[in-house]
């Protein structure tokens, strides 16, 4: 793992799941034939929505589908670790490892039986369902989210900084279809990373393991905008600015344009 135990930013360790602990949630279903790629391999964008849907159903279970409807994510980062692949069981642990008022960093570790594992963190936002806007969080609900972490002052800072049309070493349109359109009318979080697994296929190279992938959200993308993808590749010697850890290794960005407007930002590398 990239870092150590007190890395910040896109060399963060992960915190470990608290097992046993009361408060994870934990459920298994099987890997269907639509989350995986040609070759087997359990996708990003399949991996994005097994952890939208484990959070959908943790929600319901701790009683707030009702008074909480509503989140977005603003960053999620995964470490595909070692590959699951089709026709395997997955097992998805759900905690929370950071709290706010009205945010909060939600940990979703999926196991495969036969040793595939994939790690992620994501930053949720509480939405108020009529100003759109970020929402306080119940205090009981806040209680139950910090039976797992004692980090309650959870702030939001970005760790990743668009990328330049000028200076990309590939521009490359990625056209949005109404079904990647969501119940908000914006692109859905799962077909950002389609953009990523989009870019894997067509360099092999950069497809080890374990890799971790970072995705942060500035704006939303509509149905009928033009989405580029402009590709910058930074070599080893040159990503100290990802941070010190980073500073051995390629690290690859995608920044998600429309326009001269970035609405997201993508960074790969190994651990």
């Amino acid at each position: 793992m990239a870092g150590d135990a007190g890395s910040t930013g896109l060399a963060k360790v992960m915190m470990p799941v608290p097992d046993p602990h009361p408060d994870v949630f934990d459920v298994e279903w099987p890997l269907r034939v639509a989350d995986v790629d040609r070759t087997g391999r359990l996708k990003f964008d399949a991996a994005t929505r097994h952890i939208q849907d484990v959070g959908a159903d943790q929600l319901r279970e701790m009683g707030f589908q009702e008074t909480h409807p509503l989140w977005i994510v603003r960053r999620t980062m995964i470490d595909m670790i070692r590959p699951i692949e089709f026709q395997d069981m997955l097992r998805l642990r759900r905690w929370c490892s950071g709290t706010s008022n009205r945010w909060c960093e939600m940990r979703v570790r999926i196991d495969g039986r036969k040793g595939g594992l994939v790690e992620s963190e994501a930053f949720w936002i509480n939405i108020n369902r009529e100003t759109q806007g970020p929402a306080r969080i119940s205090d009981d609900f806040l209680e139950g989210l910090r039976r797992t972490t004692d980090v309650d002052r959870l702030r939001w800072k970005p760790y990743l900084t668009a990328g330049g049309r000028d200076d990309a070493d590939e521009v490359r349109e990625f056209p949005v279809r109404v079904s990647d359109i969501d119940i908000f009318d914006h692109m859905n979080n799962s077909v950002y990373w389609a953009v990523v697994e989009d870019y894997l296929y067509r360099h092999p190279d950069q497809l080890r393991f374990p890799l971790r992938v970072t995705i942060e959200h500035d704006a939303a993308v509509a149905l009928g905008d033009k989405l580029e993808i402009l590709t910058h590749v930074h070599p080893p010697g040159s990503t100290d600015k990802f941070g010190p850890e980073l500073a051995d290794r390629t690290v690859t960005t995608l920044t998600y344009v429309v326009g001269e407007e970035t609405k997201a930002v993508a960074a790969l590398f190994a651990l």
